[in-house]
């Protein structure tokens, strides 16, 4: 993919696999991610060339993360 891309490193954290633990939405095994694809394709978005000011816009649900973004960029 090119020398900017920085590979061989996982991203976010690996969730709690207990039922009812801290990353299960419920009791039954349903983990919810540490990180949003949103904030893995705006960084791929930012990459290509899209505007800060354009992110609300292409990407609206960014916001509930705070724009973090993965380094792998």
């Amino acid at each position: 993919m090119g020398g900017a891309v920085n590979g061989g490193a996982l991203y976010g954290t690996y969730p709690t696999l207990a039922l009812s633990g801290p990353d299960d939405s419920g009791n039954r095994g349903t983990w919810v991610p540490s990180t949003s694809e949103d904030q893995y394709l705006a960084a791929l978005a930012k990459w290509f060339g899209l505007g800060q000011g354009d992110m609300d816009y292409v990407f609206p649900n960014l916001k509930s993360f705070q724009y973090q973004t993965p380094a792998f960029i």
